[in-house]
Order: structure tokens, then sequence, then C-alpha cells
């Protein structure tokens, strides 16, 4: 891996099994069993020039349960960048100040333009439609835990992919990750103008997996192995677009009655979240709330793992943890969520 973490074209096999693999060690810390100080001193700016809560603050906690601490930037009403500085002003200044930075801002291409400035480890949060490469790590992390749990294997794997893959910038980090493994098939389905980009399409196909484009969720499916749906977009739309959205049917609405007459009970139900949950939406529905197929909430829960194994990556302590823990010495509940199931 590189100084930075601006997208999954920078990540080999190699580097993203080693980054599991250090996510797996840093499993104890991330569930509250453990503390290291390893960060100690050191200090992360946190640059959210776009609306974010699951990213920025499981970023904060990843670094500060590395012994860190945090600089918080939200928005660019608060920002420099509103009096009309560049980003490689911003950039070097806040490198200057910051041991490692997370940004994410609504342009792609931005956080590497941003990148380009400086040497201190930069993270690519989200440049608008363009990637999103942590996300999509802790969904190959969170896929890897959920299949070993059920005894199954990601080769051959039937992947489902739904919803906005036009500007859902996670399914296009996803796929691009998902394509350096053995064959897979993977289908995709959205409304109509938010099919995921060719390119995209056409590198996963290069390497080997089987990828098919459908228009709806209303036809038959093989026994799925994982359903991942994402939110529609709609503050990424044209006015145009968006006139032209208005009408489309809820063929892309996951819910309960969807996975009992196409999946089984082994399916893992994945989205990156927000969901919209207001009645009428085509995103994933809230019937699903206590089902054990829905695995939003552990997939959340993985991202502080995989955060912290690319923060302790990128400044090299990964193999100083084991060195430096101790056990924890507050309260910590056996479960987070009242609904949360032991598995």
């Amino acid at each position: 891996m590189t100084s930075h973490l601006l997208s999954v074209d920078s990540l080999s096999r190699d580097h993203v099994d080693h980054l599991l693999r250090v996510a797996g060690r840093m499993e104890p810390i991330a569930q509250r069993r453990k503390v290291t100080r390893v960060l100690e001193g050191a200090v992360l700016g946190n640059l959210f020039f776009e609306a974010s809560t699951r990213t920025r603050v499981s970023f904060n906690a990843a670094f500060c349960r590395l012994g860190g601490s945090v600089c918080d930037t939200t928005g660019f009403t608060f920002s420099s960048m509103a009096k009309g500085e560049s980003l490689y002003d911003t950039s070097r200044v806040l490198g200057g100040y910051c041991d490692a930075l997370v940004m994410r801002h609504p342009d792609q291409g931005s956080v590497a333009e941003f990148a380009d400035a400086i040497n201190v480890p930069v993270i690519n949060g989200g440049d608008g439609p363009g990637e999103h490469p942590s996300q999509a790590l802790l969904d190959l992390y969170t896929i890897d835990k959920e299949f070993t749990r059920l005894g199954k294997h990601l080769a051959g794997a039937h992947i489902l992919l739904t919803g906005d893959l036009r500007h859902g910038r996670t399914v296009h980090s996803l796929i691009k990750l998902l394509s350096l493994y053995d064959p897979l098939r993977i289908t995709l389905v959205s409304p109509p103008g938010l099919e995921m980009p060719r390119a995209l399409i056409d590198l996963a196909a290069s390497r080997g997996h089987r990828v098919e484009e459908r228009e709806s969720l209303d036809s038959d499916f093989s026994d799925l192995d994982v359903v991942y749906t994402t939110r529609i977009q709609k503050e990424r739309f044209t006015e145009e677009f968006s006139e032209s959205f208005a009408g489309v049917s809820r063929d892309f609405h996951v819910d309960k009655a969807f996975l009992d007459r196409h999946c089984s009970a082994t399916t893992v139900v994945m989205h990156p979240l927000p969901r919209d949950s207001r009645p009428g939406t085509n995103d994933l529905d809230v019937d699903l709330n206590g089902d054990p197929r829905l695995a939003i909430f552990r997939q959340t829960d993985n991202g502080i793992p995989v955060r912290m194994a690319i923060f302790a990556t990128l400044l090299k302590v990964e193999e100083l943890i084991e060195q430096d823990l101790r056990d924890v010495r507050w309260f910590v509940p056996k479960t987070v969520g009242v609904d949360d199931r032991t598995l």
C-alpha cells in the first residue's frame, strides 16, 4: 500500500489480505476488551465537507482506540475554503498540524488532489460519486466474517448489488475489491439511469467474474449469498433527472418478502447506511430489523477494527499492538443494541 489510501486501485490482493489480518488483531480493542496507546501523541485531522455520521465518527473512534486524538472539521462554511483557499494550501497547512488526515469531499478526484501536496497519510472518506475504499474494506471484512460463521466460501458466491449503482461510491469500490478474488457471480439491479458505470462492469468481467445486469428485483434469482443494497442518492441528481425519476416503482425495494422469496437462511444482507426508512422509498425495509440475516449493524461495528488497521498500517505501528495491550477498566455491555444477538 502507498503512503495514502485514495482508491482501491492502489491495493493488491496481498495488501487487502494483510489489512484484513491486521483488522482481526484489532478486534479485542474494537470490542472494548483491550486498550492500546500506540498512537499516543498522534493527531488525526478529519475534514468532512459533506454530510457524514458513520464514516466520520468511526474514523475518530478508531484513531482514539489506538491512543491518538482527533481534530474535526465539518462543512465548507467552517473552513477557509469558504474564503477561496485552494485544496493545495489547505492540505499543506493541515499536514503541518496533523499526523494523518481523512477527507470527504463532494467532488470526485478532490481527495487525490488534496493528497498530492503532502507526504502525511491521507485517507479518502468519500469523493462525491467516486470511491470509498475504507467502506469497501470493511464490507469485504464483513462478508469474510459472516461466511466464516456460516461455513461458506467467497469463491463462487452469488452477490447482488442493488440500488443507486451510478452514484454509490461504496459499490464502486466494492466491485473493484471483489474483482481481486476468485470468480464470483455478481448480479446488478438498479433503477433506470442509475446503472453501475460500464468501466467497472468491464473490469470485473475481464478478471473472470460473471456479471449480469437486470432491470428489476421482481425477477427470478437463484439463492443469493449476499444482498448489498444502497440508498438512492437524490442529492446527486440533476433537476431534470429528479423529475424523470419521480415515477419509478418500488421494484427496487428490499424487504422481508423479497428475502423469503429469493434467499436462504444463510443469506447475508448488507447496506452501507444510512438507509432511507421513510415510507415509499426504494431502500432496505425496516421490517428486516431483528432478522438474523440482517448484518448492517455488524457491518458498521466492523468499521472500527478495519479503520484501526488502516491507521496502524499507514503509520507503521501494526507490529507494536500486541506489546501494548492492557485490559479495559470500564463497564462494557455484552451487546450494544437491545436487539443484538450473540452469534
